[in-house]
């Protein structure tokens, strides 16, 4: 989810009217007319779609979060411009100032790998034949979203008629190291939103890659970079993709993405899901996470920045109404749902699943980007926070990191953190011969 346009509408929280600045001014924005959001529950914690402010500066949006708020599970402050240890779980908090990590600098002297890229497209699909596309008025983009209404009496069914059906095609790279042995199964990472054009190309994990592995501190892995499927959030087929909270995403890949990826590089992949990683950023990172949780079988390692672990799925399922913010915390209109009952969440009562999942979020991230869904359910620190809690009580494997003076992808602290992230991620992996 990136919401890159600039504009202001009113959100209504109890009797205080917030404005909030998307970031790239459009002029083509600026005739839309935003219709009057719901009125948010800011004051009643056990009714429906509650909005906590606690902790939070609200002179500016997104507001700024207090990584120590008691709402929050209790983290670990950082030295400013340290990172975490690469061989300990839990909560850390970044300090403000976001050093470039060392390996960057030394990244032009390594051996490098290649990039081979094809493109694929729908007309070639099977489970994503049938593309979807947003009508944005007057240009601007997500405009759809900005006027649209959400069921009365149900800020989370955001009603949207604006999407149809619409081909697509995207950009996929494959980033081969120097050290790669022909005929061997390599591990793996896996990201969404790659490409050249893509939120994340890619291109600084690929040179991370190539230091990490020539130290011999990564063993030499194959890295896949796959393009979204056009626009972005609810209508999108990038938000199809990424926020609809179930397996399908993980098995296209398997199925579809793979098999290209090693016919067109000249390269074989582990079946080991012990070997292979996924890695996104906002709701590619939300779909990293589920491609593991639906799909045990396939990952066990799962690194995002910014992950969209709120209620972005669209078209609204009342089987989950919460979309992925359910991984972890009960949908806003059931909010003491437990065990088998409607909108309870799926973490909280499950086995715990061998899963290893490293995370960030920015003290600025993302609070409720769409007007008609006070939700209860569009906090991205929030649901980070509250991911956290669940990890750490059922006893995963997992870093989270809250960013001070971030925002969302916040790029200073993706090249502060991503050597070490990859470093803890991988931490005690030994290839299996598959």
């Amino acid at each position: 989810m990136g919401f890159r346009t600039r504009l202001s509408f009113p959100l209504i929280i109890g009797a205080l009217c917030l404005v909030a600045p998307w970031r790239q001014a459009r002029a083509d924005c600026q005739s839309l007319r935003i219709p009057q959001p719901p009125v948010a529950n800011t004051t009643r914690p056990q009714a429906p779609f509650f909005i906590d402010l606690s902790g939070m500066t609200l002179d500016r949006m997104p507001p700024r979060r207090d990584p120590h708020d008691a709402h929050y599970p209790a983290a670990r402050d950082l030295p400013d411009g340290s990172v975490p240890p690469v061989t300990v779980n839990g909560n850390f908090v970044l300090g403000p100032t976001h050093p470039v990590a060392p390996e960057f600098a030394t990244a032009a002297s390594v051996p490098h790998g290649r990039v081979v890229s094809f493109t694929m497209d729908s007309g070639h699909s099977v489970l994503f034949r049938n593309g979807i596309a947003r009508d944005d008025p007057d240009n601007c983009p997500n405009g759809a979203i900005y006027t649209a209404h959400s069921e009365p009496g149900d800020p989370s069914d955001l009603r949207l008629m604006a999407s149809h059906p619409a081909p697509w095609t995207r950009q996929v790279d494959v980033y081969v190291p120097a050290q790669y042995r022909a005929g061997t199964r390599a591990p793996f990472v896996v990201f969404g939103d790659g490409g050249a054009d893509g939120i994340y190309p890619g291109r600084d994990l690929f040179a991370v890659l190539d230091v990490l592995i020539a130290s011999h501190r990564l063993p030499p892995m194959i890295a896949i970079g796959i393009g979204a499927g056009g626009q972005d959030a609810q209508g999108s087929e990038r938000g199809l993709e990424y926020d609809t909270a179930s397996g399908t995403y993980a098995e296209w890949v398997e199925r579809e993405v793979l098999p290209l990826a090693q016919q067109q590089a000249g390269v074989s992949l582990t079946r080991d899901p012990d070997g292979r990683a996924t890695m996104g950023v906002s709701s590619s990172g939300g779909a990293a996470f589920g491609m593991a949780w639906f799909h045990p079988d396939l990952y066990h390692r799962v690194l995002a920045y910014s992950p969209t672990l709120t209620n972005q799925q669209w078209p609204h399922d009342p089987a989950m109404p919460g979309g992925a913010w359910q991984y972890h915390s009960p949908w806003a209109g059931a909010p003491n749902a437990t065990g088998k009952q409607p909108g309870a969440p799926l973490m909280p009562d499950a086995p715990r699943a061998p899963i290893r999942f490293w995370f960030a979020a920015g003290d600025q991230d993302l609070f409720y980007p769409a007007p008609a869904m006070p939700d209860g359910m569009h906090d991205w620190v929030l649901a980070s926070e509250n991911m956290a809690r669940v990890l750490g009580r059922k006893g995963y494997d997992y870093q989270f990191v809250l960013s001070r003076n971030a925002g969302h992808i916040d790029g200073a602290t993706i090249a502060q953190t991503l050597p070490e992230a990859l470093l803890w991620l991988w931490r005690d992996y030994t290839p299996k011969q598959d």
